[in-house]
Formats: structure tokens, sequence, C-alpha cells
């Protein structure tokens, strides 16, 4: 079992920051990537950024070049800094950790773990 706990959401305004934060805990994969998604109410949840224990990083197109994800497996967290928020962002964040093969990052193993959701709201 692995327990995700998210913090730093919030209501900031068109152009501000946040970074959220999701803690880690439990039977953690030594190999397993972690990250973001998000759900606005009445859509898909979509996927915001991922990255691996190997450092890869993967971005939705509409966070490019304003969201950086990072990790420390030391302390177990992943991190997301938004920069130059936008109404559009508004959602309820998730975090997510699936573990994967130690023969390649592409093989995700076992099922994926969810955070209970961080709300952003971005006003114009």
């Amino acid at each position: 079992q692995v327990q995700l706990v998210e913090s730093g959401g919030g209501l900031v305004q068109a152009g501000d920051f946040l970074r959220l934060s999701c803690a880690a805990s439990g039977s953690i994969s030594s190999v397993n990537i972690m990250g973001w998604y998000r759900q606005d109410p009445g859509k898909e949840r979509e996927v915001v950024a991922t990255i691996t224990t190997g450092g890869r990083t993967t971005y939705r197109d509409s966070v490019k070049g304003r969201f950086t994800i990072s990790r420390d497996d030391d302390q177990k967290t992943v991190a997301l800094k938004m920069n130059s928020l936008k109404p559009e962002d508004t959602a309820v964040y998730y975090c997510f950790y699936n573990a994967l093969s130690t023969l390649s990052e592409s093989i995700a193993i076992g099922r994926a773990y969810w955070g209970q959701g961080t709300a952003v709201t971005v006003s114009s």
C-alpha cells in the first residue's frame, strides 16, 4: 500500500504562482513514476506532469514553460511549481504514484495510487 498526501492548493489571481507538494509513504518501489493529474468538474481527469526515479519528465502542452515538476527521493516527495497561472488551470490536482519495472521505466507494475486532491482556483 502507498499513501499520498497533497498540500499547497489555494486561491490565487491570474499570473500568480503556487507550489504543490505530495508526500508518499508506505511500500515505495525503488523505481517508480510520480506526478500530477487534474480534474475540473464535468471534465475528464488529465495528466499535468510526471517524473520517474530516473528523472524523465513529461508535461502536457498547455503547461510547458510554466510548470516544473521535481522530486526528492530521500524525502519521498514530489512537487509541482506552477508559475504564470491562468484561469484554465483551475481544477482539483491529484498526486499519483505507480511502481515501474526495474527493466524499463516504460512498464508500470501493479496499480496506481492517488492522493485525495488539492484544489487550485485561479481568478481572472
